[in-house]
């Protein structure tokens, strides 16, 4: 397993990441033990980085993530935490709360669940309208100063945000959907953060299982798909027959749609980490493939005819969530 650096200030990890939000209900039901099973296996294979929030399953995705990493060396891996949406009983979501006091404990819970004395990179899941982001940032500074914290991050944010969090404490990573459906990033995000030597944690690589070449549908009520304008009738029928393209690309190198959707991502440059949403080993073991996958200038070509920039139907996000994501306020262009 090759390492990427995230960004200037941040750590050394490994070139692709476990993203474990999947684990935790989000896609529907997810078996625990083969949850559990799969982070140990993306350890045994070199992954490092392992990516959650405090709000995946109302804490749940934490506890399983320290349940699994309770007997493993503390040198072999790094978390990677969102905190700030807010959850009710019946797990509808509310808002965000990035206030210094609320961070400070969410943080106390999150290293509770983890059964861990520090996060290696902390970050607010979204921008909260009504707490200055300078004033988010100095908050965490302050836990890393006192050792509960590594690295701080940031998630979902538009140029303007990224350098005031900047000029407060060094960034490691900015953690943002990047795919081949969802470019946006391309326009003035990723050139900021090249700028000011920030790093990207790329999220939604396989748009949520809609590129993956295995998508069967939503998984019920429980799975926010359901409700995402790229999966609705109409929108999901045009995003699946690019995936038909992606895959005779594909087959002429003798990979799968997945193998070839994530290689893409991870050539966009070296400051770049794909998060792989593997919740069984077999879906892990087909994302790890991608890593032999040498995508040439060729493959490059004939993926960009296959897929431009801005070809999928429908929105990331339902409207709601669109208009409260600083990063489509402010930099994130269409695609």
């Amino acid at each position: 397993m090759k390492l990427r650096q995230l960004g200037k200030s941040g750590p050394q990890v490994s070139e692709i990441g476990l993203g474990c939000m999947s684990m935790s209900g989000m896609y529907g039901p997810a078996d625990r033990k083969e949850s559990i099973a799969t982070i140990h296996a993306a350890l045994d294979a070199g992954i490092t980085l392992l990516d959650t929030g405090d709000f995946y399953g109302m804490g749940h995705n934490e506890m399983l993530i320290g349940e699994a990493i309770r007997d493993i060396p503390r040198d072999r891996f790094l978390v990677s935490v969102k905190f700030g949406a807010m959850r009710d009983p019946g797990g509808n979501w509310g808002s965000y709360d990035a206030r210094p006091a609320a961070m400070k404990n969410f943080l106390a819970y999150t290293l509770q669940r983890l059964g861990l004395d520090h996060v290696d990179i902390y970050r607010p899941a979204r921008l909260d309208p009504a707490v200055p982001v300078e004033e988010t940032i100095g908050a965490i500074s302050e836990m890393v100063q006192a050792g509960y914290v590594r690295h701080i991050g940031l998630s979902e944010v538009g140029p303007e945000t990224i350098r005031r969090a900047a000029s407060v404490h060094p960034i490691s990573d900015l953690q943002i959907e990047y795919s081949l459906i969802s470019r946006g990033i391309e326009d003035k995000i990723l050139p900021a953060c090249r700028e000011l030597g920030i790093g990207i944690t790329a999220y939604g690589v396989l748009a949520r299982g809609l590129i993956s070449g295995h998508w069967q549908g939503a998984k019920g009520p429980g799975d926010f798909r359901v409700r995402s304008p790229r999966f609705q009738e109409g929108n999901v029928e045009r995003n699946l027959a690019l995936v038909e393209t992606l895959r005779e690309i594909a087959a002429t190198r003798g990979a799968s749609v997945a193998q070839l959707a994530i290689a893409w991502v991870a050539a966009q440059g070296d400051d770049i980490v794909p998060l792989v949403g593997a919740r069984r080993r077999d879906r892990l073991s087909e994302a790890l493939g991608a890593l032999d996958l040498a995508l040439t200038p060729d493959d490059l070509a004939a993926i960009e005819q296959a897929v431009p920039k801005g070809a999928a139907a429908g929105e990331r996000y339902d409207a709601k969530q669109m208009a409260v994501l600083d990063s489509e306020k402010s930099g994130f262009g269409k695609g």
